[in-house]
């Protein structure tokens, strides 16, 4: 996500670093800041506003004459995106005692249905119990696909025969039923959208509104709509005084001018963003860690967030012990693949390691998460004593592995060479506190395995290579293998 924005705004703050910095240069780069979001459809006020504010405090003496003006600039470019998606406003405000109701709202196609559904579960992860109520009395296939999201995260749904009920009389049954139960502690109000706002639909939500008093209205927005999200945000906002926004479909929104506008346009904060279809992608907004990743200095906030919540933590308990002993396998590493895939896609993962968004952009060709399918395959080939002790795979057990899982010998060959330097690097940072670990997982994926322009450039310098080229390498090999076998004798005598 944000790619068209982060790109924009990484090559226009690139030319700090291109000799002396002077007001002329600096009034050029900012223009440049200017137009890519304005490119990436965020609100004309809003860039006009930031533009403003960043110029008055990067053009100045001050900055100037500091040490480092360069990154003087970047940090206050950095702070300025920071307050125009903030502060950070994230989570619902419940009830500590009794039953919360939140009414969500929104207009058809985004995604609100789902989103009460993605809520209904993280709510369950956290120990409250939810219960949805399906109002969407608009479109009747609504009120099935929120009896089949209950169904599969096992929540209650309260829903009546569209034909005989009203938004307002379901609404008012659901917290009654709810009320009955005596479990439940949130209510999840799922209102009518329209293809477009209107007075009908404004009318409808003000009703419910009143009768039913909720603790929050949250409003679901699409981000792929740019501005139409922003402008009926606004309208929504209007009609109800909303507590916050939950931006959907984020994933596939290269631009991001939605995420950038809308607090400044409305005031109302981003508290949930949306990252896929699955009913497990939703994530708290944070507006420092976006800004971060756009700019390309990563998430590892959200990262670590995921890894403790998608990994058992006993598991990496007895995998840490395993690393402490020097006994990481292949076995554990394909393991470790495998729980990968739940964080995401591995670009997308990459881009979340400070340093590393650039990697997958310099190779459009490679797909880093095909990259980590022929590893997983190369893996699958070999033997249980194999995965064990990959030391005794030798030239004939090499090709071997290469028929079964359709790779090249090198490839296999490879793979060795990296998990036995990953293996070593992973017993010392068994030990080493998280900044350690992060400064080594970087030098591990820039230079290995998890790198695939190193794999390119592996690639091409291997098809590069002459008769002669071999032939040299060859003998090298030979060579060292003659001078440790002497060094070998020697020492036994």
């Amino acid at each position: 996500m944000f790619e068209s924005i982060a790109s924009g705004l990484q090559n226009a703050l690139s030319f700090l670093n291109r000799g002396k910095l002077t007001e002329g240069n600096i009034r050029d780069g900012l223009r440049q800041v200017r137009q890519s979001l304005l490119e990436a459809d965020v609100n004309y006020e809003v860039v006009q506003a930031f533009i403003s504010r960043v110029t008055e405090q990067a053009v100045g003496e001050a900055v100037m004459k500091s040490l480092r003006p360069s990154e003087q600039i970047i940090g206050i470019v950095y702070h300025e995106l920071v307050n125009m998606m903030g502060p950070t406003e994230t989570g619902l405000r419940l009830k500590r005692d009794g039953l919360s109701v939140l009414m969500m709202c929104g207009l058809q196609g985004s995604g609100k249905t789902t989103t009460c559904g993605k809520l209904a579960r993280m709510l369950k992860e956290q120990g409250l119990k939810p219960m949805l109520v399906a109002a969407d009395l608009q479109r009747p296939a609504a009120i099935e696909q929120l009896k089949v999201i209950g169904q599969q995260i096992d929540v209650p749904v309260y829903a009546e025969d569209p034909g005989k009920s009203s938004p307002v009389g379901v609404c008012r049954n659901g917290l009654n039923e709810a009320k009955r139960r005596g479990d439940i502690k949130v209510l999840i109000l799922d209102t009518a959208g329209r293809l477009h706002v209107d007075d009908d639909l404004m009318a409808e939500l003000r009703l419910i509104d009143n009768k039913l008093q909720p603790d929050m209205a949250m409003l679901v927005c699409d981000a792929m709509t740019g501005q139409d999200a922003v402008n009926s945000a606004k309208a929504f906002n209007e009609a109800l005084e909303l507590d916050g926004c939950i931006l959907t479909k984020l994933d596939g929104d290269t631009r991001g001018g939605a995420a950038l506008s809308i607090r400044a346009v409305t005031g109302v904060p981003i508290r949930y963003i949306g990252v896929g279809e699955q009913l497990d992608r939703l994530e708290e907004f944070h507006p420092d860690r976006m800004v971060s990743r756009i700019l390309g200095g990563g998430d590892m906030a959200t990262l670590l967030e995921k890894v403790q919540r998608e990994f058992d933590q006993e598991d990496l308990l007895r995998q840490q012990e395993r690393m402490q002993q020097g006994k990481f396998s292949l076995n554990d590493f394909r393991d470790v693949m495998g729980k990968m895939k739940s964080l995401g896609s591995m670009g997308d993962v990459m881009k979340m390691i400070p340093g590393m968004g650039k990697l997958a952009e310099q190779n459009p060709d490679l797909d880093a998460d095909d990259e980590m399918r022929k590893v997983g395959g190369i893996i699958d080939s070999m033997t249980k004593n194999e995965r064990l002790n990959p030391d005794i795979i030798d030239r004939s057990r090499r090709h071997r592995i290469a028929q079964g899982s359709g790779v090249d010998p090198a490839d296999v060959n490879k793979l060795l060479k990296d998990f036995k330097a990953m293996s070593g690097m992973m017993q010392g940072m068994a030990s080493m506190g998280m900044r350690d670990r992060l400064r080594m997982v970087q030098q591990m994926a820039a230079g290995g395995m998890m790198n695939p322009n190193a794999q390119l450039v592996a690639q091409k310098q291997r098809s590069k290579r002459g008769p002669a080229d071999i032939n040299k390498a060859r003998d090298d090999k030979k060579k060292k293998r003659k001078e440790a076998a002497k060094q070998r004798k020697k020492n036994r005598k």
